[in-house]
């Protein structure tokens, strides 16, 4: 398992965040979970701390035009930013 940071803008937080169960059932197959954080200085910023169980299905999931529906829902802007950690 791999925990990654995920960044992106969205048109309305409380929009967004109304959307959470639904993003929890869409990302179930790939992710155990995750934390969700908004950017102090940018309420339509959102940090998501996503745990991984498969990064590979975790970016199709993102990346599959079905799921644009979910996005527009939920007032996602592109681009998404997903950044893994790095050992030293």
């Amino acid at each position: 398992m791999s925990t990654v940071v995920a960044r992106h803008k969205v048109g309305n937080f409380e929009t967004w965040l109304k959307g959470h169960q639904e993003r929890v059932e869409l990302f179930a197959p790939a992710v155990t979970g995750f934390q969700t954080f908004q950017d102090s200085n940018d309420p339509n910023s959102v940090i998501l701390v996503i745990e991984v169980t498969d990064m590979e299905l975790l970016g199709k999931i993102l990346n599959d035009p079905k799921n644009q529906g979910a996005k527009d829902r939920h007032t996602v802007i592109e681009p998404i930013t997903v950044s893994m950690l790095v050992v030293v």
